[in-house]
């Protein structure tokens, strides 16, 4: 599995495609794939049928579909987007800003 820079739970922004300029929160990440979920970006319609003997009701639903990797930038707390970097730090493997050389938190 490919090691990513881009974590779940990152603040990310869209810079190519019809969402260009979108900010929005990772919600799922594919390594494989190389393709992020991100919440309201790249929305789509869903036809979704109702479930007898359960309460879910059919129609249209609005659901994320997956874009590339390459199409976003992460969003750095400080300057704001920004290329991340890895650095050994003592025994552990942390990301950094390149900007500003803050640490960002890693996944656990």
């Amino acid at each position: 599995m490919p090691s990513l820079h881009i974590h779940r739970n990152d603040v990310v922004k869209v810079i190519t495609g019809s969402d260009r300029g979108k900010q929005g929160r990772v919600l799922r990440v594919l390594p494989d794939e190389r393709k992020l979920l991100v919440e309201h970006v790249h929305v789509v319609k869903k036809t979704v049928s109702s479930k007898r003997g359960q309460r879910t009701q059919g129609g249209i639903a609005d659901q994320e579909s997956p874009i590339d990797i390459s199409n976003v930038v992460l969003l750095c707390p400080n300057c704001g987007p920004s290329k991340v970097a890895f650095k050994i730090d003592g025994d552990t493997r942390v990301r950094y800003c390149k900007k500003c050389g803050q640490t960002l938190p890693t996944k656990k």
